[in-house]
């Protein structure tokens, strides 16, 4: 059997991207590439990870300015074509800002950037992504943001919950969801969202930065895994 191929975007500004292309070819053991900004031509990917960092430096908002890099109508097709795109943090943002996902980011509810191991929950292990965790486990995975506070509007949360889209949630260390666990405003503690056809992913939490036990935490490991399994 081959191997997948992963690729990690790159922007200007982006600083996750080592960190991303280690975790999927030296832990996960895919293949895996650096996807530069103004490619057009992904076809060899079976993956796409839009990683962590400060794209064209956060200029305006969040991953407004990276929604116009020429890669992003590439990774748009790949998405529409029902293929994976695996945005974590900034690359959350990017989603939201060209509409893969749903909802919009704000400042977080206590304007500092946030950078600490956060107790998520997953609530929905039947994605692509989590099916290698139980349902309700509460893992450790590291966050780094200012703008990490979630929005959605009434339809839009609406429509969230009825699909059952969330995947994973800000709690405390015991598994439960409360305000004070959560560590930046988002709407219903989410820390992690699909599409509905469950192909795109975006979270604030840093899975890349928690895969292996040297880092404190090799609670992200499994998301890689999960993908890999999932289409390996």
């Amino acid at each position: 059997m081959s191997k997948l191929n992963f690729g990690v975007v790159v922007f200007p500004g982006t600083n996750c991207d080592k960190d991303s292309l280690w975790v999927a070819s030296n832990v996960a053991g895919a293949n895996a590439r650096y996807v530069w900004h103004t490619e057009s031509d992904i076809s060899d990917i079976d993956v796409i990870i839009i990683p962590g960092g400060f794209s064209y430096g956060d200029y305006l908002r969040a991953g407004a300015i990276a929604r116009f890099s020429p890669v992003l109508n590439s990774v748009i097709s790949h998405a529409n074509k029902g293929k994976f795109v695996l945005g974590i943090c900034n690359g959350f943002q990017v989603l939201a800002e060209c509409a893969l996902i749903k909802g919009a980011f704000l400042r977080n509810k206590i304007p500092h950037f946030l950078c600490r191991h956060q107790h998520i929950k997953v609530v929905n292990n039947s994605t692509p992504y989590t099916k290698k965790y139980p349902e309700g486990g509460v893992i450790s995975i590291p966050i780094a943001h200012a703008e990490g506070n979630y929005y959605l509007d009434g339809d839009d949360l609406k429509y969230t919950l009825d699909n059952d889209l969330i995947v994973f949630k800000y709690c405390d260390k015991d598994g439960n969801i409360t305000d004070r666990a959560n560590p930046n405003g988002s709407v219903e503690n989410i820390a992690g969202v699909t599409n509905r056809a469950r192909n795109v992913l975006g979270m604030m939490p840093h899975p890349e930065r928690a895969s292996e036990t040297e880092l404190g935490s090799s609670d992200g490991r499994n998301l890689f895994l999960s993908i890999i399994e999932e289409i390996g």
